[in-house]
């Protein structure tokens, strides 16, 4: 990966890609780290406990820890995110955005437009519900007078927050245009890696306690970090022998004889990734999943009644309804994102206009069923392999929650693998932008018949 960085930045059009890639997330980390008006910074900061165990702490995990200072890029992709799988759910669903998506540029560039206002509508309801929750937290300096609770302020600061997601989307745009990779993959890639040091600080805090502990207790804690890093280690390892593999399909090309030369004869195949969905189904899943205990927390931070006690049970983090959905979520929205992004018939036709064939399938429309049965199988594979790289430390919290929730009741406890909640999803979206954008890097290079790349 380095060495296909080095060679990159050799490439001058590459140079300037990565470089304008670098100024926009420099842009985004400076906007991460601005301030909104009327927020109180220093009671924000004694009140962190509210984004600890809950969605809003996955939610600031993608924010680049935004979320959780209150800063101008709080709302950071989320709302752009969900509009593209609002949007994307919507070309099916409706005949005359199908249509549209088919006419080519010009239709892509409606539905962008299309994508914009949707994210302004989604920021602009994230945000009034995200000020509402700081208000309820004592978070805001909003003056109560005759005219009602700071009207003015509520508005500014929600028009900040609205700017910040437009910003965001902005950004994101100008990377796809200009830079290198998925504008929005770049964005959460920089933001979890912005948060490295909290998730090392955590580990630190679990291993070695300002407080005072027994030799047997530091033991156990260190070999609980030791665990988590073994784990982390792992599930990298895993994700990058799975984002190589891929299930080849050979394909025999008949001879042909063109003027006084043949063509075809030979041997090749069709390779299918594995993971063809990538990190697409782990973003789609939780953008969803986590849509009915945000709006909880935004808007019934305090209610009590049967509505938020069932959003608590089904849809709150850390409970068995919230991993099985998710599970659910990861797998539907593999075979979604595979079904919109792979077309068999449109394969099988060009392996027939090029003179090729299956070996022991007919052309037509056997191919297209061969084609299709084989995607399916490798699809299950990789959902499920993307279900259990997301899942897993999700599931190793719960377990740890249940095992000292026996032991010590109703006592207050510290889980020590707090910090592997979120690694799965995490990780796979670090490492999976990383192989992604090497690949495009790669792949530019050879476009450019790059001497330095072709012969290593």
């Amino acid at each position: 990966m380095f060495k296909t960085l080095r060679n990159a930045w050799r490439i001058t059009e590459l140079k300037k890609k990565l470089l304008f890639t670098l100024l926009i997330i420099v842009l985004y980390r400076v906007g991460a780290n601005i301030p909104v008006p009327f927020v109180d910074p220093g009671v924000f900061e004694q009140t962190q406990e509210i984004f600890g165990g809950n969605i809003l702490q996955f939610l600031n995990v993608l924010s680049g820890e935004a979320l959780g200072k209150a800063t101008l890029l709080a709302l950071g992709v989320s709302p752009y995110i969900t509009a593209s799988i609002v949007m994307q759910l919507l070309t099916i669903a409706i005949p005359a955005l199908e249509r549209l998506s088919k006419q080519g540029e010009e239709g892509k560039k409606k539905i962008t437009a299309y994508t914009r206002v949707v994210t302004v509508i989604l920021a602009l309801v994230t945000s009034i519900g995200y000020a509402f929750f700081l208000n309820t937290n004592g978070l805001l300096l909003v003056e109560e007078g005759k005219d009602g609770p700071g009207f003015f302020r509520y508005a500014v600061i929600v028009a900040c927050y609205c700017a910040g997601a437009a910003l965001v989307m902005w950004l994101a745009e100008k990377i796809n245009e200009k830079g290198i990779g998925n504008g929005i993959s770049i964005i959460l890639f920089a933001n979890i890696i912005a948060g490295t040091y909290t998730v090392v600080s955590m580990l630190w805090a679990t291993a070695f306690p300002a407080g005072v502990i027994t030799t047997g207790q530091r033991v156990a804690r260190i070999i609980a970090v030791a665990s988590e890093i073994i784990i982390y280690t792992g599930m990298i390892m895993l994700i990058v022998w799975m984002s190589d593999a891929e299930r080849r399909i050979p394909i025999q090309y008949a001879k042909r004889v063109v003027g006084r030369k043949m063509y075809g004869g030979q041997n090749t195949n069709l390779p299918l990734k594995v993971n063809m969905s990538g990190v697409m189904p782990i973003i789609f899943a939780n953008s969803i999943v986590a849509l009915p205990a945000t709006i909880r927390q935004l808007f019934f931070p305090e209610a009590n009644n049967w509505f938020t006690k069932a959003l608590d049970v089904v849809f709150g983090y850390n409970t068995w309804p919230y991993l099985v959905i998710f599970l659910i979520l990861l797998i539907a929205f593999a075979y979604f994102y595979v079904a919109i992004s792979f077309n068999p018939v449109e394969v099988a036709n060009n392996i027939k206009n090029n003179g090729g064939a299956i070996p022991g399938i007919r052309s037509g429309r056997p191919t297209v069923e061969f084609i299709k049965k084989v995607l399916n199988r490798i699809t299950l594979v990789g959902a499920l392999f993307v279900a259990f790289i997301a899942c897993f430390p999700m599931l190793v919290t719960l377990v740890e929650d249940i095992v000292k929730g026996a032991m010590y009741g109703e006592q207050p406890y510290e889980l020590w693998f707090q910090a592997l909640a979120y690694g799965g999803s995490s990780l796979m979206i670090v490492v999976g932008v990383a192989l992604e954008t090497v690949r495009e890097l790669e792949a530019q290079m050879s476009l450019r018949n790059y001497k330095g790349f072709l012969d290593n």
